[in-house]
C-alpha cells in the first residue's frame, strides 16, 4: 500500500522567543515493513543545527530559534510504501544492545497493577501471552483523549482507565518487560478509516519473540500493525521516541497546533 503522509506542527507565540532548541524525529526509514519513496522536511522560523542518528537509530534534526520568529513551523510530507508482515518486523538491528530494552524506564515502571496484569496471563507460548496481553491492555484502559499527557506514567494510566495510544503501549511494554522480553516504543502514523485529519501521531509498541524477533502490538486498537502503519521512531518509551521535544527560553505563551494527514495513493 503506497501511503501518502503530510505532518504539520507549528508553534506561535505572543512576544520574540529568546531562544529555543527543538529535537526533530519526523523522517522514517525504509525497512522490512516499508520503503521510503520520497520525504521531505520543511522548517520555518527556525534553522537547521546539526543532523545525525541517535543511539536507536533514528533521523534526528537539531533546530534553534533565537529572536525575531513569533512562528515556528515544520512540516514533514511525503510517500511510503508498505507491505504487512502481520505484526513481525524481525531480527534486531541497531546500536542499542537488545538488553537495554529489557529494562525499566521512568515511564514504565511496573507497580502493582501491572504486575497484576502480568500474573493473570496465565501459561503459553511467548506469542499467545503477549497477544493476550494485548488484548487484556486494550480492555483495562478505554481511549480517551485528553484524559492523560506526556508525562503520564503507565502505572497511573493503569489505574485510571483510561489514555491514549501512548499510555496502551508504555503499559504493554512494562508488562511484556516483566515476562523477560525485551520491548520497545514505535512512533509513527496510521491511516484511520473515515478519519481524514487527524491532530496527533500514533505509537505501538514491540516485543522480542523467540524464533521471530520484534513483533508490533498495538494495544490501542486491539491488533498487529499492517499496512496502514507508518513507523518513524523507535525507543524505550516516548521519550526515547516523541516527533518534537525541546526548551525554549521566554515569557511568550505558547501555542501549539498539529495537523496531519495520512491517505491511500
Amino acid at each position: 500500500m503506497r501511503l501518502k503522509i503530510s505532518h504539520r506542527t507549528e508553534y506561535s507565540y505572543d512576544a520574540p522567543v529568546s531562544y529555543a532548541l527543538q529535537r526533530l524525529r519526523l523522517v522514517p526509514g525504509s525497512g522490512p515493513t516499508q520503503t521510503v519513496q520520497s520525504w521531505a522536511l520543511q522548517i520555518e522560523g527556525a534553522r537547521e543545527e546539526v543532523h545525525f542518528r541517535d543511539q536507536f537509530a533514528n533521523d534526528t534534526r537539531l533546530v534553534s530559534v533565537e529572536g525575531e520568529p513569533h512562528v515556528i513551523a515544520v512540516e514533514a510530507s511525503g510517500e511510503v510504501e508498505t507491505i504487512d508482515k502481520a505484526g513481525v518486523y524481525g531480527p534486531h538491528q541497531g546500536f542499542a544492545p537488545l538488553w537495554l530494552f529489557l529494562r525499566e524506564t521512568p515511564l514504565t515502571a511496573a507497580g502493582e497493577g501491572i504486575r497484576g496484569l502480568v500474573g493473570g496471563l496465565g501459561e503459553g507460548t511467548e506469542i499467545e501471552r503477549l497477544h493476550k496481553l494485548m488484548r487484556l491492555v486494550r480492555d483495562r484502559i478505554s481511549y480517551q483523549p485528553g484524559s492523560t499527557n506526556a508525562e503520564t506514567l503507565a502505572e497511573e494510566a493503569l489505574s485510571l482507565g483510561t489514555g491514549v495510544c501512548q499510555d496502551h503501549s508504555h503499559v504493554f511494554i512494562s508488562a511484556a518487560r516483566l515476562l523477560g522480553l525485551p520491548a520497545r516504543y514505535i512512533s509513527g502514523y496510521l491511516m484511520m478509516d473515515g478519519v481524514l485529519e487527524q491532530v496527533a501521531s500514533h505509537a505501538w509498541a514491540e516485543a522480542h519473540v523467540t524464533g521471530l524477533g520484534w513483533v508490533s502490538f498495538d494495544a490501542a486498537n486491539g491488533i498487529s500493525p499492517d499496512e496502514r502503519y507508518v513507523r518513524v521512531a523507535t525507543g524505550r518509551d516516548y521519550r526515547d521516541a516523541m516527533p518534537v521535544s525541546g526548551i525554549r527560553l521566554g515569557q511568550g505563551r505558547e501555542q501549539l497546533a498539529v495537523s496531519i494527514t495520512v491517505v491511500q495513493q
